[in-house]
C-alpha cells in the first residue's frame, strides 16, 4: 500500500513507517521537520520507498497537493501536546492544529479515494473519567479539560460524525502514554515522556528523581506502530474507535530501575524530602488504564514490550543511534 503519515517526522510517526516500511509498504511523511539524522540512516534501505514531503498542516493548499499524490491510507499525527502554560498563552494555534486541520484532511481524502483514514486520538481524552474507574474502556462517557484532550476528543467525534455521513472508512485510536524511539523535544511536545527523561538523566549522567512510582500503562511506540499497521492493513475493522496500551501497567521508577541494573553507575529512584525531583510524571496522581479488550478479541493484539523489554530495547536503540540526535 501507499501510506500518507501527516505528523510523520515526530516520534509516533516514525515509528509508524519503520514499522510500514519493514511490511514493504510505501510512505510519505508530511511535516514542518525534516527527518532527523538518525531516521534517515535508520530508513536509507528502504529510500525508494520512503518520501518526506515539508509542509505546515495549517496550510490548505500543500494538504490537498500531497493527498492528490494518490495514497490508500492516511495516518492523521499531527498534533500540538499542550500543558497549562501553553493552552494559557497560544489556544488557537492548539485549536487549529489538533482539531480545525482535521476537516480539510478529510474532505480531500474523500475526494482522491483514499480507503481509509486512522485519526491520532489519545488517553487524554478520557479527561476526569480517567481518575474514577479502575479500567477505561472506549464506551465510557468522557470529561476532558485540557485543550489537548479537548480537541482529541473532538476530533473523534468530528471523524465519527463524517464517517456515518459520507459513509468514509474514518478509524479514531486513543493511545496511552506513549514512549520510545526517536523520541525527542520538537516543540510540538511541551515535556518529553516519563521514561525518555529518565532515559535523558542517565545520558547526562545525572539522578532520575520521581515524585512518586508513576503507575500507568506505558506503552512503547513500537508496539503502538503495530497495532496501527494492523489497522491499516485489515479488510474491515469492525470498530470506529480503538483504546491502544500496554494492558499490564508498570511504575516509571521500576521501569528507570530497570534501565539502571543496565547501565551501572545510574541512579534511579524516589525524591527524598527537601530533594526536588527531576522527572515529571505529567500529573499528580495516577490514572486507570486503558481496555485493550476490543483490539485483543477482534485482532488477537496485544503489546509485545514489557517495562523490562521495553527498557532493554530503548537502552540498545539510544546507543545504536546516538541518544536519537
Amino acid at each position: 500500500m501507499n501510506v500518507l503519515v501527516f505528523g510523520g517526522t515526530g516520534f509516533v510517526g516514525l515509528n509508524i513507517a519503520a514499522a510500514l516500511l519493514a511490511r514493504g509498504h510505501a510512505v510519505t511523511l508530511f511535516d514542518r521537520a525534516g527527518l532527523p539524522p538518525t531516521a534517515q540512516r535508520a530508513f536509507m534501505g528502504h529510500a525508494d520507498r520512503l518520501t518526506v514531503t515539508t509542509g505546515d498542516i495549517l496550510d490548505r493548499a500543500a494538504v490537498e497537493d500531497v493527498i492528490a499524490g494518490g495514497f490508500d491510507s492516511i495516518v492523521l499525527g499531527a498534533a500540538i501536546t499542550a500543558g497549562a502554560e501553553r493552552d494559557a498563552a497560544d489556544p488557537e494555534t492548539i485549536l487549529q492544529v489538533n482539531l480545525l486541520a482535521q476537516t480539510p484532511i478529510l474532505v480531500a481524502a474523500r475526494r482522491h479515494g483514499i480507503r481509509r483514514v486512522i485519526n491520532l486520538s489519545s488517553a487524554g481524552a478520557y479527561g476526569e473519567t480517567a481518575f474514577r474507574h479502575a479500567l477505561l474502556d472506549e464506551e465510557l462517557p468522557c470529561d476532558p479539560v485540557s485543550l489537548y484532550a479537548i480537541t482529541k476528543f473532538a476530533s473523534e467525534k468530528v471523524a465519527a460524525r463524517l464517517a456515518a455521513l459520507w459513509t468514509f472508512d474514518i478509524i479514531s485510536v486513543r493511545l496511552s502514554a506513549v514512549f520510545g524511539p526517536w523520541e525527542r523535544a520538537t516543540g510540538v511536545r511541551d515535556t518529553l515522556s516519563p521514561p525518555m527523561q529518565i532515559l535523558a538523566a542517565m545520558q547526562q549522567d545525572r539522578t532520575a528523581l520521581l515524585p512518586r512510582p508513576g503507575v500507568r500503562d506505558w506503552v512503547y511506540a513500537t508496539d503502538v506502530a503495530d497495532a496501527l499497521v494492523l489497522l491499516i492493513e485489515a479488510a474491515k475493522p469492525r470498530h470506529r474507535l480503538y483504546n491502544i496500551s500496554n494492558g499490564t501497567p508498570f511504575a516509571a521508577l521500576q521501569w528507570g530501575q530497570q534501565l539502571a541494573a543496565l547501565n551501572p553507575g545510574f541512579v534511579c529512584r524516589l525524591a527524598e524530602n527537601g530533594e526536588t525531583p527531576t522527572i515529571d510524571l505529567h500529573s499528580e496522581i495516577d490514572r486507570a488504564p486503558l481496555s485493550v479488550t476490543r483490539l485483543d478479541h477482534e485482532y488477537h493484539w496485544r503489546a509485545r514490550f514489557g517495562c523490562a523489554d521495553s527498557a532493554a530495547d530503548l537502552s540498545h536503540w539510544s546507543a545504536r543511534h546516538h541518544e536519537g540526535k
